[in-house]
């Protein structure tokens, strides 16, 4: 089991969950996030001022998937929040974390069974 810990931008969650949807990903946290990379914030203009905004308004997405199942499931979110032909700097980050081991509260299921 890994955990896929992914960074986007709020306007693909839509996109990023019905691509997640169409392959069998049935399961995800998603979470508010505010962060910088790269780009280090941008500048963004109110009433003919612009000021710099320091910390982007990001979404992070929490999914728990069977090893047979980890590298569609990157593809996906890949293709699914990219923007552009290319993608742009940022667009998000993909992180793979391993799991020991899963456990579910309603019946008490151990392992893969419980993902």
């Amino acid at each position: 089991m890994k955990l896929l810990l992914a960074i986007i931008q709020p306007t693909k969650l839509q996109t990023v969950r019905e691509a997640l949807d169409r392959i069998g990903v049935e399961r995800m946290t998603v979470c508010d996030a505010l962060g910088f990379g790269r780009q280090r914030g941008q500048t963004e203009s109110y009433r003919g001022m612009e000021y710099q905004v320091q910390m982007l308004r990001k979404v992070s997405l929490e999914i728990w998937v069977n090893d047979d199942f980890v590298e569609r499931t990157i593809e996906t979110i890949q293709r699914a929040s990219r923007t552009g032909t290319n993608g742009h700097i940022g667009d998000g980050k993909i992180f793979l974390l391993p799991t020991e081991q899963a456990f579910s509260v309603a019946d008490g299921t151990v392992g893969p069974g419980a993902v």
